[in-house]
C-alpha cells in the first residue's frame, strides 16, 4: 500500500493505493475515504502513462516530467504530489522562496540574480548522501536573490533562491 496526497488546482485528495497482484495494472484506490477501482496501463521503463481508467471512466492524461502539472481533456492543471509515507518532505513555499529539501552540498548553480526563469526550470543541484538532487523553480518569475554557490553546504529548509 502507498499513501499520497495529490492536490489538483488547489483541491487536495488523500489517496491510498494497493496494487492487486496478477490483475494487469488494476489498483485498489481509496480516495478521501471512498473506494475506487483504477486501471493503469503497463509501461516499460520510464515510458509515460498516457491514459488511466478511474471507476469505469477513461482519462487521457499527460504529465510534466517533474509532476508539477497534468494535461487532461479540459486543459492544464496545477499538480502537487506528496508521499505521506516519505521520511523527508520538501518544505513548501508559495511565495517564490526555494528552500533546501534536505541538508547537503551545492554542486552546481544554473541561474543568476536577475535571470528570468519558468516553472520547472532547473535552478541548482544539491548533493546529499551521494545523490544529486536537481532543485527546480516552483513558479515562473525573476530570480531576486540567490543564496547558493558551488561547494557551499546548506541546512534543511534554508532559503536558496527567491523568485518574484
Amino acid at each position: 500500500m502507498s499513501r499520497v496526497k495529490v492536490t489538483i488546482d488547489g483541491q487536495p485528495f488523500e489517496i491510498e493505493l494497493t496494487l492487486l497482484p496478477g490483475q494487469n495494472g488494476r489498483l485498489k484506490a481509496v480516495v478521501n475515504g471512498e473506494l475506487v477501482e483504477v486501471i493503469v496501463p503497463e509501461v516499460q521503463g520510464r515510458e509515460p502513462i498516457e491514459w488511466i481508467m478511474v471507476g469505469n471512466r477513461p482519462y487521457e492524461l499527460s504529465f510534466d516530467a517533474n509532476l508539477r502539472w497534468l494535461r487532461a481533456y479540459d486543459g492544464l492543471h496545477a499538480l502537487e504530489i506528496q508521499d505521506l509515507e516519505a521520511v523527508v518532505t520538501r518544505p513548501v513555499s508559495k511565495d517564490g522562496r526555494v528552500k533546501a529539501p534536505i541538508p547537503g552540498l551545492i554542486t552546481r548553480v544554473m541561474v543568476s540574480e536577475g535571470q528570468e526563469v519558468v516553472a520547472g526550470q532547473p535552478l541548482l543541484v544539491l548533493e546529499a548522501m551521494k545523490m544529486e538532487n536537481e532543485i527546480l523553480a516552483p513558479r515562473s518569475g525573476v530570480v531576486q536573490s540567490l543564496n547558493a554557490t558551488p561547494g557551499r553546504g546548506v541546512n534543511l529548509g534554508e532559503v536558496l533562491v527567491e523568485i518574484v
